[in-house]
């Protein structure tokens, strides 16, 4: 249950609408609901965060690099995978952990591009939590020595707030989705370590304003490394793949 959204769970606070309550009454069930909320996420925070240290544990083990990639729907995720597992299966072991809804569509194209993959599909709930992620790599055959790539579901809100015992966190943008989003959904942004812009072959055709997403995304996080790539026509694709070296021989 995601506690700021209500996703995956039917307990919902309900207001007492009995007239005869005073008002000083009404004010002290209100602050108790707040106070029920903040506990509850604290908690639900506290047993997720237990499962994404257990999966840390495991990446430190296998000296796995895994990465948590968030953004909008059709941000290009998939296809950024697709073309990374197309570039470096061939001397590297990658793996992927598929979140959506519904359907094994992107688990599919993962698995055609190269790579084993493992299909979560979280139903009601719209992010991958901790235990999920968990009981995906047990049904991957993890080598030592390899890339994770989580795709989380589509969301620049609630998967902002669980950790999934990655080692960094990389944001996508995509310029159709305008270059306001670092500003309306900073938590998903002051989160990054890397945000790659992405589908740069459509700025002839759209108004989209680069240098102010930029300026957007330092304003809330100055200390991500931002690259503008297209996995289309593999723009600036050398840039991300030294990227996920560095990172690996870094963080690893």
């Amino acid at each position: 249950m995601c506690v700021t959204c209500g996703c995956g769970g039917d307990n919902h606070h309900e207001h007492d609408h009995n007239h005869n309550h005073s008002h000083d009454d009404h004010h002290h069930d209100h602050h108790h609901q707040h106070g029920d909320v903040v506990n509850l996420e604290k908690e639900i925070l506290a047993e997720n965060n237990k499962f994404a240290n257990q999966n840390r544990q495991f990446f430190s083990e296998k000296h796995a690099l895994a990465l948590n990639f968030v953004s909008s729907p059709g941000s290009g995720k998939t296809t950024l995978l697709e073309e990374t597992i197309k570039r470096m299966s061939e001397k590297h072991s990658l793996y992927v952990v598929e979140g959506d809804q519904h359907t094994e569509l992107d688990a599919n194209r993962i698995r055609n591009a190269g790579a084993e993959a493992y299909q979560i599909q979280t139903g009601k709930a719209c992010h991958l939590d901790g235990h999920m992620v968990g009981h995906a790599l047990e049904h991957l055959s993890i080598k030592d020595d390899s890339y994770v790539f989580i795709e989380n579901v589509g969301n620049l809100i609630c998967p902002a707030l669980f950790d999934l015992g990655e080692h960094a966190k990389v944001v996508l943008i995509s310029i159709t989705e305008g270059e306001d989003k670092p500003l309306k959904y900073p938590d998903m942004f002051f989160g990054a370590d890397l945000v790659l812009i992405t589908k740069t072959d459509l700025l002839p055709y759209l108004k989209f304003d680069l240098d102010a997403c930029v300026a957007n995304i330092r304003k809330i996080n100055p200390k991500a490394k931002i690259i503008k790539l297209s996995s289309t026509t593999g723009e600036s694709f050398e840039e991300w793949i030294n990227w996920l070296h560095a990172a690996k021989a870094f963080l690893c």
